[in-house]
């Protein structure tokens, strides 16, 4: 699909689980136009059912963090509640909201009972609405799900909602890897080796995390399942460099960079880690693959030329092309999901800035601006943002910005410092 000539119009027919009726609405967005303005949406206060004359706090922070969900998109505004006092009822189109999002909830025991609905206030009915139930403490997975298909309705792509993003911090001294949600709000500490762990990279179903760790001496390949803290298995433990992991979008092989010839090269292995093919030879330094989603190409950086540059193969018959040539330190390539751009890191007046260009290395645009090197950048799943480091100074931290340069804002409010992220695919949960 062509985002810049996006043009939207989605025929919805959505069912409500308690209400027994259906029907057909059309919504048109535009979100990639320079006129786009954000659209306004009211989340008022989630109402407990058991107690209707009362706000309570537990629905105060359910729409709290409904709206937080929705505003890290990029393309809604939330209205207030204090413009409209939080209640459930209010004159929406005076108070300028497009959309409501109504929310209530029923307790009981450790369970409950959410109900959501995305309401069109220009034509006064419901687009569609969702009854989840379930523990309480998964209450925040289904505000997720239920984000991520307001995004479809009103772009017709699903949200980032129920994405992680893995990255690496300091913990007393040593560098461990930890996957967090887009918010921040549960941070998990996934490496416990007390050494120095970097490169995570997740599997096309984001259960599995690889990983490089020192901790044996060695940078070795690692592998583990996300579904439990206890065990990681080595992958490739070969002498010298087992680095830059990157999995094929099938799930069946990696591309790494091994040394076990003396120079850094790329290889294909599989994921017991035996060595299935030789990718480059001895033509310079060949690190940091990262493959193109249909799984035909990769791109890497490598400094055949003298300087580290972005070059992508063709895997069938392992043709070579350059396309970076703006400046002369580029590193971290990362395909979108979408398959149209490549973001890098590149060095341009003194500092490290967040580029994009297309696989034939044409029309190349600089997103970052401020002050700051600002590196290893990963797509999130829908191909609109871009998550990387920034240093300032001492401090090192994770940001996200729109792939139209806009929004650039710091991401997880996290003691140490925090490098090398990688964004998770959709997770089923």
């Amino acid at each position: 699909m062509n985002r810049l000539l996006l043009t939207i119009c989605i025929i919805f027919f959505s069912v409500f689980s308690s209400s027994g009726f259906s029907y057909a609405a059309k919504v048109y967005l535009d979100i990639t136009s320079a006129q786009f303005r954000k659209v306004p949406v009211a989340v008022p206060y989630f109402e407990d059912k058991g107690n209707k004359n009362m706000m309570s706090q537990a629905g105060r922070r359910l729409s709290d963090s409904f709206g937080s969900l929705l505003t890290f998109h990029g393309f809604i505004s939330i209205v207030h509640p204090e413009k409209y006092g939080g209640k459930m009822d209010a004159d929406w189109l005076n108070i300028g909201a497009d959309f409501v999002i109504k929310g209530n909830y029923t307790r009981s025991g450790s369970g409950v009972v959410i109900e959501l609905r995305l309401v069109d206030v220009q034509k006064g009915r419901m687009i569609f609405g969702r009854r989840y139930r379930g523990a309480w403490e998964k209450r925040k997975n289904m505000l997720q799900k239920f984000c991520d298909e307001v995004v479809l309705n009103l772009t017709g792509e699903p949200g980032v909602s129920q994405s992680k993003i893995a990255f690496v911090a300091e913990v007393d001294g040593h560098k461990e890897i930890f996957v967090a949600d887009i918010l921040g709000d549960d941070i998990r500490q996934v490496t416990f080796h007390g050494s120095l762990a970097v490169s995570p990279r997740f599997s096309p179903d984001g259960s599995q995390l690889l990983y490089t760790s020192y901790h044996r001496g060695n940078p070795n390949l690692y592998i583990t399942d996300l579904s439990q803290s206890t065990v990681t298995r080595p992958l490739s433990s070969r002498k010298g460099l087992n680095m830059s992991p990157a999995w094929s979008p099938n799930g069946k092989k990696m591309a790494v960079t091994l040394s076990v010839d003396g120079n850094p090269d790329l290889y294909l292995i599989d994921t017991k880690g035996q060595v299935l093919s030789r990718l480059t030879k001895s033509a310079g330094i060949n690190v940091s693959p990262s493959w193109s989603p249909d799984g035909k190409q990769i791109s890497f950086v490598s400094d055949r030329t003298g300087s580290p540059q972005i070059y992508v193969m063709r895997i069938k018959d392992r043709s070579v092309r350059r396309i970076s040539y703006q400046g002369g330190y580029n590193t971290n390539p990362n395909w979108s999901p979408d398959g149209e751009r490549i973001a890098y890191s590149g060095r341009y007046e003194g500092n490290y800035h967040i580029f994009t260009t297309t696989p034939e290395g044409r029309d190349t645009r600089q997103l970052t601006q401020t002050w700051g090197d600002y590196e290893s950048p990963s797509w999130s799943p829908d191909s609109r943002q871009v998550v990387f480091s920034r240093r300032r100074g001492e401090k090192l931290e994770l940001c996200a910005i729109f792939h139209n340069g806009q929004g650039l804002r710091p991401l997880f409010d996290f003691t140490g410092n925090q490098s090398f992220p990688q964004w998770s695919p959709r997770l089923k949960k």
